[in-house]
């Protein structure tokens, strides 16, 4: 096996992960992108902006290079969750558009550091948010790979598309009736556990 770099492997599964919560808006209304789909709201522009939102702080402000981003979502008096939903007057192009910067950002940070440095994460209480780069990394490359995973299931539930990546659905192989028979076999296992 040759050579690996670990901050190269890192960045490779942070950029899928990056790709796959915005693929996951291809081809849907603008309704479709902004409604709740859980009783919660989890939403798929909403998980954009949060994780575009989470970048910039954790690869900007923690190793003191901010990215000038206004975010009023986090200002004083901002409503809670403001970084899970995008208003009406935030569009599409908005959010996708802050995204992109913001991987510009964090791709900057990642360049100018080494995996050692250290920075401070700002929300995170004392004693625990000294980090370093290599931390954060993994860290945000669970975030994403967090929020996608939601974005998959919600865009399941909205009009039934699923898979990991353009070209590869990761799926079993099955038509509409497999799905719901094996589906089925599911939910008649399930009922079985509780009658013992």
């Amino acid at each position: 096996m040759s050579g690996s770099d670990p901050k190269a492997d890192l960045r490779r599964y942070l950029q899928a992960g990056r790709d796959a919560l915005v693929w996951k808006m291809d081809g849907l209304s603008e309704y479709d992108v902004r409604r709740p789909v859980t009783p919660t709201g989890t939403n798929l522009l909403g998980l954009v902006k949060h994780v575009a939102s989470m970048e910039l702080i954790y690869f900007g402000d923690t190793f003191g290079r901010p990215s000038g981003e206004a975010m009023p979502w986090f200002e004083e008096g901002a409503e809670i969750n403001a970084d899970m939903w995008a208003t009406a007057d935030e569009s599409r192009e908005q959010i996708l558009g802050l995204y992109r910067r913001a991987w510009m950002h964090s791709d900057a940070t990642l360049d100018a550091l080494a995996l050692d440095a250290v920075g401070r994460v700002p929300h995170w209480r004392a004693g625990r948010d000294e980090v370093t780069l290599h931390r954060i990394l993994v860290h945000v490359i669970a975030e994403t790979d967090r929020h996608a995973g939601h974005a998959d299931v919600v865009r399941e539930l909205i009009d039934g598309t699923v898979g990991l990546r353009p070209g590869n659905d990761n799926m079993a192989p099955g038509d509409e009736a497999w799905w719901a028979d094996y589906r089925g076999r599911l939910e008649r296992a399930a009922r079985q556990s509780e009658q013992g």
